[in-house]
């Protein structure tokens, strides 16, 4: 029976609905309520909380690209589900690529074949989850508001960790021109696309999605688990090579395109928390610096050495086999047990100052750019509340005009009628009055105006200002070349964008202007550091500069200090912190000495102000650092998504904030002047009141 038609009688819907109830309160249990806290009380220190889903095109993904993120929020006990998009059936044969040529062929068989890697992944998921590889798990078909049905699989000794298993029909090329594809049926090559079934699922076959049904579908697995962080992969990795446009799996591409679509369509929704979205690369890691040290590297391989079912033993009793072989023949991927990288949402420069001690704090959240303030050092953050609009990417930056009006910049994604209109643009909004409302959004366009197949790659903005006030935004482009579009007066327009040259350039541009107002641009590439700097205030930038700075892991934020800039990175292969100033010299500015900012390595970006250093630990949650005679680093129980900023407040207080796992906004503060002691707490920067701390899950999107 094909449920490919999108008309589906009315006892379907209620059957769907009430499933859908069942299913969450089956795969999670009772739960318990939120405790609530009385206003002004003293806040405990920040924990991990929310609820965490991960959307995959293919069974291993996630523990090939978001690992260790994946591992470590399953250790804190949170609600973290899968959702594999296809069955990853490949060409049906469970087998290692290390076959003798002598040896037989097996016959294609892709049912098991998609069997054998889901019992791989179980595999992976007991083990990170119990220690245990052979780790019960219950599995069971649910109806999907979709129309179709997806399996649900349990962890029994740990009902809190799912896996939601769609098994559709993969592309079984990357790159291959196959209509029955995500692909396919997104650029609307196909009416429909099918399922293919693992041999053991408890799945019935007889069901095919056509376009809209894959988007309800997923949008319908977000309404089950409500998730609060939602990771998937990159929509938009840029072009290949020799400008090919698939540098990486055509189903990841088009598989976290259909999450974009659904996402959208569940953020429309009410009854929700409020959630953001983490995009991670894929395939294109082959080619970037190693960003974990080696002990997280290690861990993150042997839970793919289990999943390629290395040791060979029938421990599970399947006929499909116990794990994919095919991984089995290198477990590393291509370098990809090394590193974990993110394509958006790795900006630090998302806080700012307004009006003096007025602080502002940006972020998004279910599509739309929600915003965070602060007036004093005593008074409570208020928020969040939203500007207008939807499809704004992860990766914000705000900056403050010499009025003391805030503007606010990102990108923003069109999904399009058709799929030629899918595509992304920088824009920006600027408070109409210090303190006062903001404005409209404003589109600056994108420097990538060629980008005929949907595939553009532009960075976060990176935002300046020169001394009259006017703004220059600087993005890096598919071609991953620096591209810059200057305001022609103060609130005044924008001009066209300007190519900046620059080769390679990998992650967000960042920006920062030293004492003597000389605007520098870096950009990282996977040798080493490009920089862009002024010879004198207002002065046109030249050709990028080599700095011949050692290779980083991609991730970098820059510091004014005095005449010069500071330059913070992780060093590849251990994630240690790194740090370098940077002078306006002749004929070519001048680095100094690299020095180590402390304490163990972690990974991605490191928000820095007024001598504190905020990043993410080898262990996943947040760590903050001493000042730079006591680079000592102090580990909270937090973890979050996106990256971390940091502020130094006009009265000296130092303020650092991430958003956690559970999408709102954690911060902490370090005192003003003299030798600082270890930070405060994290804590949540509003305080749940009795109301709202048992009201956040439904407290949706009525703010907008």
């Amino acid at each position: 029976m094909s449920l490919a038609s999108r008309t589906r009688p009315a006892a379907l819907l209620a059957v769907l609905t009430v499933g859908g109830v069942a299913v969450t309160t089956w795969a999670y249990g009772s739960g318990t309520p939120a405790e609530s806290a009385t206003p002004g009380a003293t806040l405990p220190a920040s924990v991990t909380e929310g609820t965490v889903l991960q959307v995959v095109a293919h069974p291993d993904d996630d523990l090939f690209f978001m690992n260790p993120d994946l591992s470590r929020s399953i250790s804190t006990g949170i609600k973290v589900s899968t959702v594999y998009l296809t069955a990853g059936e490949s060409d049906g044969r469970n087998e290692a690529h290390s076959r003798k040529l002598q040896d037989p062929v097996r016959p294609a068989d892709h049912a098991a074949y998609a069997e054998a890697r889901q019992n791989g992944v179980r595999a992976a998921y007991s083990q990170m989850a119990t220690g245990d590889r052979s780790s019960a798990w219950q599995r069971r078909s649910i109806p999907t508001a979709g129309g179709g049905s997806a399996e649900v699989d349990v962890l029994v000794a740990r009902p809190e960790v799912n896996l939601v298993w769609m098994q559709l029909r993969e592309a079984r090329s990357i790159s291959g021109n196959n209509p029955d594809s995500l692909r396919g049926l997104w650029d609307g090559r196909v009416p429909a696309l099918g399922a293919q079934l693992s041999s053991a699922t408890p799945v019935e076959p007889g069901f095919s999605y056509d376009r809209d049904q894959v988007i309800e579908a997923i949008a319908g697995v977000f309404a089950m688990y409500r998730p609060t962080t939602i990771r998937t992969q990159d929509p938009t990795p840029g072009l290949g090579r020799a400008g090919g446009i698939f540098p990486d799996h055509q189903d990841h591409i088009y598989g976290a395109r259909f999450v974009q679509a659904a996402a959208e369509r569940y953020a429309k929704s009410t009854d929700r928390p409020h959630f953001s979205v983490q995009n991670y690369v894929s395939y294109p890691n082959t080619s970037l610096p190693p960003a974990l040290g080696p002990q997280a590297a290690e861990e993150k391989l042997g839970y793919l050495k289990t999943y390629a079912w290395m040791d060979h033993r029938d421990w599970c009793g399947s006929p499909a086999g116990c794990g994919d072989r095919k991984t089995a023949t290198r477990p590393t991927g291509a370098g990809w047990t090394r590193t974990i990288h993110y394509s958006r949402g790795d900006t630090t420069s998302w806080m700012t100052e307004g009006i003096p001690g007025r602080l502002w704090a940006f972020a998004v959240l279910d599509g739309s750019m929600a915003y965070w303030s602060r007036s004093g050092t005593e008074a409570s953050w208020q928020g969040p509340q939203f500007l207008t609009g939807t499809g704004m990417d992860a990766g914000v930056t705000a900056t403050r005009l010499p009025d003391g009006r805030v503007a606010v910049f990102g990108t923003r994604t069109t999904l399009g009628a058709t799929p030629r209109e899918y595509g992304r643009q920088v824009v920006f909004a600027v408070q109409a009055a210090p303190d006062g409302a903001f404005g409209p959004w404003h589109s600056l366009g994108t420097p990538d105006t060629g980008d005929v197949a949907g595939i553009s790659a532009i960075s976060a903005p990176a935002v300046a200002l020169d001394g009259a006030g006017r703004m220059t935004v600087y993005v890096r482009d598919s071609r991953r070349t620096l591209r810059a579009s200057a305001q022609q007066t103060p609130d005044g327009a924008f001009g066209t964008w300007e190519s900046l040259g620059g080769t390679g350039l990998q992650g967000d541009p960042v920006t920062a202007t030293d004492s003597a107002g000389r605007r520098h641009v870096y950009a990282a590439t996977t040798q080493s550091v490009l920089a862009w700097v002024q010879k004198a205030p207002d002065a046109p930038f030249g050709a990028p500069v080599p700095t011949r700075l050692p290779a980083t892991t991609g991730p970098l934020s820059a510091s004014a200090q005095g005449d010069g800039v500071s330059l913070y990175f992780r060093r590849p292969g251990t994630g240690t912190v790194a740090t370098s100033l940077a002078t306006a010299g002749e004929p070519v500015p001048q680095f100094s000495q690299v020095t180590e900012a402390g304490g163990e390595g972690g990974y991605g970006s490191v928000g820095v102000a007024g001598g504190l250093l905020a990043g993410r630990a080898s262990a996943g949650t947040i760590g903050v650092s001493g000042t730079a005679d006591n680079p000592s680093w102090y580990q909270s129980q937090m973890h979050y998504t996106g990256a971390p900023a940091a502020l130094a407040a006009q009265d000296g207080t130092v303020v650092g904030a991430v958003l956690g796992l559970d999408a709102d906004l954690h911060v902490t503060t370090a005192p003003p002047a003299g030798r600082r002691p270890p930070s405060s707490p994290w804590q949540r920067a509003v305080p749940p009141t009795t109301g709202a701390a048992a009201g956040r899950a439904g407290s949706g999107s009525q703010q907008r």
